[in-house]
């Protein structure tokens, strides 16, 4: 039996590289993705310095022993950026996963009862969208921070997390609209399953590679979010993330002084792994979606 499972999970596998590896740019995405991956997670191992530690004089330019530099009190840039990596990645991530948790929860709700319900939902969704998102984050970090108690680092996460669900839920809503006229929810309906296990059990996994790819989707834009609200002063200054580390080269004029390596690298690295996520998503959104596969 445990073969069989393997067998199967195997042949599927096999499925799904022979379709991801039909677009060029989402192999290449996911090469850089996983390099950006494996330095996160060895971060300890990578960096040749603790990042929060004087290791030289300040401002002291690229050698070999400082491949990045110093910044303005004698921390090693490269290592910052290295451990940044790690901050940026998990704040996305777990931005991503827990909008995405919200607004598909929202979506299945007001998509399956529909009525009034719907309606109530959908108004909030659509004022949700009609504010700003970056404004509507700043916001939320103050409010979060003043009157929730909850660190600087987290409330960043719940603050991404509450400006990224309402188009989650928007499309989740319209697959559910679509599934539940299905004959199949008419009969566990008429079987008498409740509400909850039909949702669960029925809707859910049909809606399960919308929500991936949108996990995926959202967790590039929470890393732009993050680097902005870090940028703008509003992260955790005690975790170096790539917004933490140009918000501290802004203050401190690195780009009058001409600090290329204070400020340059963390913003290509943001680019890069913002491009390299948004590619895997592209090639999954073309392996759940049929229509979009070249043959």
């Amino acid at each position: 039996m445990r073969s069989a499972r393997f067998g199967a999970l195997g042949e599927k596998l096999g499925e799904f590289w022979s379709v991801y590896k039909r677009d060029r740019a989402a192999v290449v995405g996911l090469a850089v993705f996983l390099a950006i991956l494996t330095v996160a997670v060895f971060a300890d191992l990578i960096a040749p310095y603790n990042p929060y530690e004087r290791v030289g004089r300040p401002y002291e330019r690229p050698s070999w022993k400082h491949l990045l530099g110093t910044n303005d009190i004698g921390q090693d840039i490269f290592s910052e950026v290295i451990y940044g990596t790690r901050a940026s990645l998990f704040i996305g991530f777990l931005a991503a996963i827990t909008g995405t948790a919200i607004g598909t929860i929202v979506g299945l709700v007001s998509g399956y009862h529909g009525g009034r319900l719907d309606e109530v939902l959908m108004r909030v969704v659509d004022m949700w969208l009609s504010i700003p998102t970056l404004l509507f984050a700043v916001f939320l970090v103050a409010v979060i921070v003043r009157t929730g108690g909850i660190p600087m680092f987290y409330s960043v996460i719940l603050a991404i997390a509450l400006t990224s669900w309402p188009p989650v839920a928007r499309l989740v809503r319209s697959a559910t609209l679509s599934i539940k006229e299905r004959p199949y929810i008419e009969s566990a309906v008429a079987l008498g399953a409740s509400s909850l296990r039909i949702m669960l059990r029925h809707i859910l996994p049909n809606v399960a590679p919308i929500v991936l790819v949108e996990v995926v989707v959202r967790t590039a834009i929470a890393m732009l979010t993050e680097s902005s609200l870090s940028f703008l002063g509003l992260g955790d200054p005690t975790v170096k993330s790539w917004g933490t580390v140009l918000h501290f080269a802004m203050i401190k004029n690195a780009l009058i002084l001409g600090l290329w390596w204070w400020f340059l690298p963390p913003g290509l690295m943001i680019a890069v792994t913002v491009m390299s996520v948004m590619m895997v998503g592209r090639g999954l959104e073309m392996y759940f979606n049929p229509r979009l596969r070249r043959y």
